[in-house]
């Protein structure tokens, strides 16, 4: 594994640092379980000389070197010479089992075999119950940052991104990573004891076979990088291809009206099978390089195995060496393989997980373009003006979207933007609640540039409308109680009743605790956008921002709306963006913008007596409305 992918994983594994206790504890578990694992297949040896051999205590005495003797009070005790590791192990388990005879010897050994594999599964329940703890908290954890992340960003990562990816990056790359941090971490540690016990095993049966046996590691290790190093990059693209699947089935979904008005099913049916197919694809391409590891590492091992199964065969035969040690070594050779072979497949999760994690820590990577400055200063409310001042904005460097913007806000006044379609008027509303930072001159708040200000003050004193109602799912209380998280029950009350929204929340069957589904669906545009502004009124906000609130809104509607913005616009600093000009004529000020720049401000009176944009503007309008009332309107 090179060495960023080391850095990566050691990052990744971080997230275990609050549930390291836990984990140990897992740890601690799987040790009990691998040196258990070593003693019930070092039971090989004892099965084959008491129950195949049917040797008699006396015969296990003289083969391990036991002497017996009985003290003055009648005490069997065992003894034996010091020898090495192997025979002082094999002497302290043939004491302990050693019997009167031979049917309680095997007595004894039949308890110890279940107390081995009774201990041994107690340990690997315990390791797993704790693995999944840690897995299952530490994926919490990971989905929790990169959510709160997602917070802290600006708005321009969001605008650059799509909504599929991103919902990607929580839900299904956080997925991959649990392999790689929790239970493929735990596969790794368990899966190597397991091996380390097996190799001390084949060891102690055969030192000279022991280092024939290790002979399978360096190329069985080679392959398994080759094989992850391959699946990194293929995780990579089916993620990729993952997100784009996301992608059409939001887009879809959302759009479903517009999709069956426009008979579009059929072809968001073959946009949707061609994302599916190429995602299919790329995911068995995945299987069929992954599921290489597992028979090409057993062949390996097998293929040592027979070589030694052959050689140690011939000494047996040739020398008589004890068939049990034999035995124990062949077992222990092929037992082995399931630890490499699972070894094989983790190292297939953890390149899985890394490809991911590396897509997650780009965006925890991540810094927002729009922060707080060192010395940023807390914001009262608005007391004299906002001004902009030389203000130019661009999403890139060779598209400029406002240019050389001068206007000057005062406290209380109400200001209008209009102009066509693109002429930067949402943009330029975005620069007050600092979505964007301009890119040129500043804007000031009471003389203080905004980029000097903390931007929870400033946000906290703006009230946001748009065009489309953003409601999210819960009831009517839960969406105009976001305004202010402390208001009473009275006040949530008062400020329905200033949006007129509280005539139409009363008729409903639960009244305030109705649930209004996903983006507030089962209300009509006007009851959602009421509910907006009935939001707006409970923060009680010193700027106000409408961005074309009423421009999708059947005239009954509208007019409700407009009767609840009238309400909530009093003694309040307002900058209205609009499309209907009929709206904002009785602004204070109206700002007439094409193509970035402000091409005429003043009244609406004063406006129109100049002619220019703003007359053609209303020209236009003021005949499609006599058109759409029909011939003979006055």
């Amino acid at each position: 594994m090179r060495w960023d992918l080391v850095k990566l994983y050691g990052r990744l594994l971080r997230f275990l640092g609050p549930h390291v206790s836990i984990l140990l504890a897992a740890v601690a578990f799987m040790v009990f379980f691998a040196a258990l694992s070593g003693f019930s297949l070092a039971m090989i040896i004892p099965f084959t000389e008491i129950v195949l051999s049917g040797d008699t205590p006396a015969e296990l005495s003289d083969r391990h070197n036991l002497e017996v003797e009985t003290s003055a009070d009648g005490v069997t005790e065992l003894s034996g010479d010091g020898g090495n590791l192997r025979q002082s192990l094999e002497r302290a388990f043939y004491g302990a089992i050693r019997g009167d005879d031979r049917r309680s010897t095997l007595n004894r050994f039949c308890v110890v075999l279940v107390l081995i594999f009774l201990f041994k599964n107690i340990f690997w329940y315990a390791q797993s119950f704790l693995i999944v703890r840690v897995e299952q908290n530490v994926i919490r954890d990971i989905r929790n940052r990169v959510f709160e992340h997602y917070q802290s960003l600006s708005q321009d990562y969001f605008s650059q991104s799509h909504s599929g990816t991103l919902i990607s990056r929580v839900i299904y790359d956080v997925d991959l990573i649990r392999g790689a941090i929790a239970n493929g971490f735990a596969s790794l540690i368990r899966q190597s004891l397991l091996l380390m016990v097996y190799l001390i095993t084949v060891l102690i049966a055969s030192w000279q076979l022991f280092f024939l046996a290790i002979l399978v590691l360096p190329p069985n290790l080679w392959l398994i990088d080759r094989i992850g190093h391959t699946l990194r990059r293929s995780s990579r693209v089916s993620q990729t291809k993952l997100a784009r699947l996301t992608a059409v089935l939001g887009e879809t979904l959302g759009g479903m009206r517009v999709v069956k008005a426009f008979g579009l099913e059929g072809h968001r049916i073959e946009r949707f099978s061609t994302e599916t197919q190429s995602y299919a694809g790329e995911m068995v391409r995945m299987t069929r390089i992954g599921s290489l590891a597992a028979p090409l590492t057993e062949m390996l091992g097998v293929l040592v195995a027979v070589v030694i199964l052959w050689y140690a065969g011939s000494r047996v035969a040739a020398d008589g060496e004890a068939s049990g040690r034999f035995m124990l070594f062949i077992v222990g050779m092929l037992s082995m393989m399931q630890p490499i072979k699972i070894l094989s497949q983790v190292n297939i999760t953890i390149q899985q997980g890394l490809a991911a994690s590396r897509r997650v820590f780009d965006v925890l990577d991540s810094v927002p373009t729009v922060k707080d400055g060192p010395d940023a200063r807390p914001v009262q409310r608005l007391e004299k003006e906002i001004r902009m001042e030389g203000v130019g904005f661009a999403y890139d460097a060779d598209t400029p979207v406002l240019r050389e913007i001068d206007l000057t806000i005062p406290r209380g006044s109400a200001v209008a933007l209009v102009g066509p379609s693109g002429a930067g008027k949402s943009t330029l509303a975005d620069l007050i609640p600092r979505f964007y930072d301009p890119t040129e001159g500043r804007i000031t708040l009471d003389g203080s540039d905004l980029r000097d200000l903390r931007i929870a003050d400033v946000r906290r004193e703006i009230g946001l409308v748009t065009q489309d109602p953003v409601l999210f799912e819960g009831t009517i209380y839960e969406n105009i109680v976001l305004g202010r998280r402390n208001a009473s029950r009275k006040e949530v009350m008062a400020a329905a009743e200033a949006a007129n929204a509280a005539e139409f929340i009363e008729r409903m069957s639960d009244g305030y605790e109705t649930w209004i589904g996903e983006r507030g669906h089962m209300l009509s545009g006007g009851q959602r956008q009421r509910l907006t502004i009935a939001r707006a009124i409970l923060k009680n906000p010193s700027i106000l921002i409408f961005d074309e609130a009423t421009s999708s809104l059947d005239s009954e509607s509208e007019t409700l709306v407009q009767a609840a913005i009238d309400n909530l616009l009093r003694d309040r600093t307002s900058i209205v963006i609009a499309h209907r000009l009929s709206t904002v004529r009785h602004a204070d000020t109206i700002v007439v913008l094409a193509d970035g720049r402000i091409i005429q401000r003043g009244s609406h009176d004063e406006l129109l007596v100049e002619g220019g944009l703003y007359r053609r503007l209303h020209d236009m309008q003021y005949c499609d409305r006599v058109e759409e009332a029909g011939p003979g309107t006055p």
